[in-house]
């Protein structure tokens, strides 16, 4: 049994309610409730700094649901990030610059929601000029590598917008759950 803490990182922004993120954090709740502790974290809906500490501490496992906004995460994720990754509880310093995390033995996975359509991932001919998934998410691994935490497959849903397959993404997210954490 694992201590999962699922973040819900969405912000409204115009039309875009949040209500594909939400719904793939209930199945994740639903999913993974079944054989682990699990926590959440709405982040539009506010958080308590040292809560967050306490949930972080406690989670064998963090998953990060956020779509993805102009390449990154919505800003409000960007600020619950500095609020809440505290020196002397997320890092402190190294020897070397980025050796310094203090989430060690901690997994993550990035579970993401893009109007990319995911033919243009892995194809030097398009928009991300080959890079994969994970490759155009590096700038945000690079983030939990500094707090010393290990890397899950990373999930995602394309074309959210001008293509939604709320029953295609929800069947693959559990198979991926499944893959990565033995859901």
């Amino acid at each position: 049994m694992k201590n999962i803490l699922i973040i819900n990182g969405h912000e409204k922004y115009g039309a875009a309610e949040g209500k594909l993120n939400q719904t793939l954090v209930d199945r994740m709740v639903s999913i993974l409730s079944e054989k682990n502790n699990v926590q959440t974290t709405i982040i539009q809906n506010g958080y308590n700094n040292e809560e967050e500490h306490r949930k972080f501490l406690w989670a064998d496992v963090v998953i990060y649901q956020t779509p993805i906004y102009w390449f990154s995460i919505p800003g409000l994720f960007k600020t619950y990030m500095d609020e809440v990754y505290e020196y002397g509880i997320f890092f402190k310093g190294g020897d070397r610059y980025g050796e310094g995390g203090l989430l060690t033995g901690k997994k993550y996975m990035f579970s993401t929601t893009w109007n990319a359509p995911e033919q243009a991932f892995g194809d030097p001919e398009q928009f991300f000029k080959g890079e994969t998934l994970d490759e155009a998410l590096e700038h945000l691994h690079r983030v939990q590598e500094f707090l010393g935490m290990e890397a899950l497959k990373s999930f995602a849903c394309y074309d959210v917008i001008k293509n939604p397959k709320l029953d295609q993404y929800l069947s693959e997210l559990e198979a991926h759950l499944h893959e990565v954490l033995g859901a």
